[in-house]
């Protein structure tokens, strides 16, 4: 009888220890940090009214979201640094495409140059790779600007 015991004893234990790798992986995948070029694009379902959504339906866009804001953490040397993106909305035109939208700030405007918009607008482009671009609205003009990510083929040194 004391065999049988311990062939019970080791299944249980066997059945336990199972369950428990089983449990863990399950959270070890359910927590594990994802790549921010994998995320999707967040909606804040809070839109908060500005003349700039005016200027947007009025070209046809359609504000779907709020402001977004993307924390950044960055590791230098051991030391742990902390940084935010800010997106003032997410818009879409047609079925499908969806756009992000940066207000124009006096204090800090955007450089049309190809430096300019790379510094800028990159990291927005590069975090959500799948939105068709941004859309730069400069309220005191009434304007749009559709900004694309494309690539140079080496042709234009």
């Amino acid at each position: 009888m004391a065999g049988s015991s311990d062939k019970v004893v080791m299944a249980f234990i066997g059945v336990a220890l199972s369950i428990f790798i089983i449990y863990r992986i399950y959270i070890w995948l359910q927590s594990s940090p994802r790549s921010f070029m994998k995320d999707q694009i967040p909606f804040n379902k809070v839109i908060i009214p500005h003349p700039s959504i005016d200027i947007l339906e009025d070209e046809g866009y359609e504000v779907v979201g709020g402001k977004l804001k993307i924390p950044l953490s960055f590791n230098v040397n051991g030391a742990q640094m902390y940084s935010r993106l800010f997106i003032d909305y997410v818009a879409t035109k047609e079925e499908g495409s969806i756009y992000l939208v940066i207000l124009s700030r006096p204090r800090k405007p955007l450089d049309f140059t190809g430096s300019g918009l790379r510094d800028t607008l990159l990291p927005y482009l590069l975090i959500y790779p799948e939105c068709n671009g941004v859309l730069y609205v400069n309220v005191a003009t009434g304007s749009i600007q559709v900004i694309k990510l494309g690539r140079d083929d080496g042709e234009s040194n």
